[in-house]
């Protein structure tokens, strides 16, 4: 597996496999920290096109709590052998310099309309605009065929497709949406579980059995009733809830109540200790 550090020697490395190979390439972008789902997206990849290249960087900008930045999980070594055994090709280390190497008191401003003012980004300011500054410098250096992320961030899914279509990148490139994988308890795989202590690792899978039990009661259930009494559950068991919401799964425009004219998502972010988590589930599929 190639390690390459300046952005200057990858994209002559891409240019090269792509016009002079004609091999496609695709791209997993993470912070590190991997875990089984970020391999999940290296064999996603390796399945789909020739040549797979990863990146690790945490990145400053998206960060609103610089607690949070300071305290994210950081195993390079581990992670590199992770990757090799993944069967990467390559993998992108840049440093702040490589990624913004004007600084970042100019960076472009993204207009990404209602899905920056939910969720995500009602909660966290200015967060999808770190997430397109980095993306879109690293799409801009890797050139990929393809572009894998976990569903477990579904907002940001939507953020970067929507950033792929303002930016005229919709015709090189294929946006490619892979599935969360869980642990056997149900808690979706995350790189900020490792900052769990052992009591809140016991308590964690209770946001996804929360949204588990808005899936069993849809259609059926009062929404409203239903959803505060899982507020209460969780905060009963040392959550702050950001939010607990029903959306469109296409749009993630958010519902007020069960709707069976669209596909319905319910989408969860909470805080236990200082350790921020986020989930999301398929609640009804219209069509299907």
């Amino acid at each position: 597996m190639y390690k390459i550090e300046k952005s200057s020697e990858l994209s002559m490395i891409s240019r090269e496999i792509r016009n002079v190979q004609k091999r496609t390439i695709g791209f997993v972008p993470t912070m590190g920290a991997l875990h089984e789902g970020h391999l999940s997206l290296i064999r996603f990849s390796k399945e789909k096109s020739d040549f797979t290249i990863a990146s690790i960087f945490v990145n400053p900008t998206q960060f609103n709590n610089p607690e949070d930045y300071t305290h994210y999980p950081r195993q390079l070594e581990m992670d590199i052998q992770l990757l090799e055994e993944a069967g990467c090709d390559l993998v992108f280390l840049p440093t702040y310099d490589e990624i913004y190497p004007e600084g970042t008191s100019r960076l472009p401003h993204y207009e990404l309309g209602y899905l920056e003012t939910i969720m995500e980004g009602k909660h966290r300011p200015e967060h999808f605009q770190g997430v397109c500054q980095v993306v879109h410098r690293l799409l801009s250096i890797v050139e990929p065929d393809y572009l894998f992320l976990g569903e477990k961030d579904l907002q940001q899914c939507k953020v970067i497709e929507h950033l792929i279509k303002l930016t005229g990148l919709e015709d090189k490139m294929r946006l490619i949406i892979c599935p969360t994988l869980r642990e056997q308890d149900g808690l979706a795989m995350s790189s900020r579980n490792l900052r769990l202590t052992p009591e809140q690792r016991k308590s964690a899978p209770l946001l996804f059995k929360a949204l588990s039990e808005l899936k069993a009661g849809f259609g059926a259930a009062d929404y409203p009733k239903l959803k505060a009494n899982l507020l209460n559950h969780l905060q009963q068991h040392s959550f702050e809830v950001h939010y607990l919401e029903l959306a469109n799964s296409d749009t993630l425009e958010i519902l007020n109540g069960w709707n069976l004219q669209v596909s319905n998502t319910a989408c969860i972010a909470a805080t236990i200790g200082k350790v921020r988590l986020i989930d999301n589930i398929r609640l009804f599929s219209k069509g299907e």
